[in-house]
């Protein structure tokens, strides 16, 4: 158990020290959010809140797992594989927040520029995977794909690896787009997080218990300064950081479709998108008032404490439902 509520506490206290030396200097920078014309109007008093705050739990998290994973394992290529992950896509994000805050281009890097970079960064984890030899890499099962729940287990050889791309493309796009609400993706992250931490702890893989663990500690840290109303934001450098971690947990852990469980909100999230774009594209008609789904429920007038409380109890539904099809069913 030490294992788990060290890099939690560790985390956490850390982050709630560092929080108020880093959001100053973010609103002294000036890197204050912007907020989209067609969003919701109550959103407009957010503006200038600063924003990149995902650099406080990424540095925190970082500053934890590192010396507690030379203490608790020894399974340092898991660790290079999963800050990989998660590092990379925080750069991607940070580019991205900075084109928007500091350059004022409100669309920060184009579609194309951000996918090229999503897609760079999963080709390199695929050759971190196979050639550095991250620990699953030593079973040959490495690019199998196991049903939850049941005992079918899918060989997929060379097609693993746009797999293993559209995975963390969509997870960081899945949790990007989630972040639209105080405290909503804080929140249903590091319930997804702590998901893993029980997943890597019955699988014994310490070194996914202390990655896990300690970006729950930082995201809970993060939270008392991201919840209702916030006094900072993570922007598009902290929510591509965390779906990218998200992704490469499932790899690590093979748990890929489990995902799809575990991070369910975001899965909920971005088919509200597709469904609201293709049914205006096709029927020239809107099914949610808009989307993502959370301002659906805010223009119907549930508050935004409430909305966030409520995808919150859903991602614990989900995370339980994922740890039960994991832990409890034979594999």
């Amino acid at each position: 158990m030490r294992i788990l509520l060290a890099p939690l506490a560790v985390a956490f206290s850390l982050g709630i020290i560092l929080g108020p030396f880093v959001i100053p200097i973010l609103r002294r920078l000036k890197f204050g959010q912007a907020i989209r014309e067609e969003g919701p109007k109550a959103h407009f008093k957010k503006a200038g809140t600063p924003t990149m705050g995902g650099t406080i739990f990424l540095t925190t998290m970082v500053l934890t797992a590192v010396p507690l994973s030379n203490l608790f394992s020894d399974r340092i290529s898991n660790l290079f594989f999963l800050l990989f992950a998660t590092l990379g896509y925080a750069i991607l994000g940070f580019l991205d927040d900075y084109i928007k805050v500091v350059m004022k281009r409100n669309l920060g890097l184009s579609a194309k520029q951000k996918l090229l970079g999503q897609l760079f960064i999963g080709l390199v984890l695929y050759w971190v995977l196979w050639e550095v030899r991250v620990e699953r890499a030593e079973n040959p099962g490495i690019s199998s794909i196991h049903i939850p729940g049941t005992d079918i287990t899918f060989q997929l050889t060379g097609l693993y690896l746009p797999l293993l791309v559209v995975m963390m493309i969509a997870t960081s796009n899945a949790v990007n787009l989630t972040d639209g609400l105080d405290g909503l993706v804080a929140g249903t992250a590091s319930i997804a997080y702590g998901a893993y931490a029980i997943i890597g702890m019955v699988q014994s893989n310490y070194m996914v218990v202390i990655f896990s663990a300690s970006v729950v500690g930082a995201l809970l840290s993060f939270l008392v300064f991201n919840a209702h109303p916030a006094k900072v934001f993570m922007g598009d450098t902290g929510s591509l950081a965390l779906g990218g971690g998200l992704a490469a947990l499932a790899v690590i852990t093979k748990t890929e479709f489990l995902l799809l469980i575990i991070g369910g909100v975001f899965v909920i999230e971005t088919l509200s998108v597709i469904l609201q774009v293709g049914s205006f594209k096709l029927r020239g008609k809107r099914i949610f008032r808009m989307s993502p789904i959370h301002h659906h429920f805010e223009l119907l007038g549930w508050s935004e404490w409430r909305v966030v409380t409520t995808f919150w109890s859903i991602g614990f539904l989900l995370a339980g439902l994922g740890i039960y099809l994991e832990v409890y069913l034979a594999r």
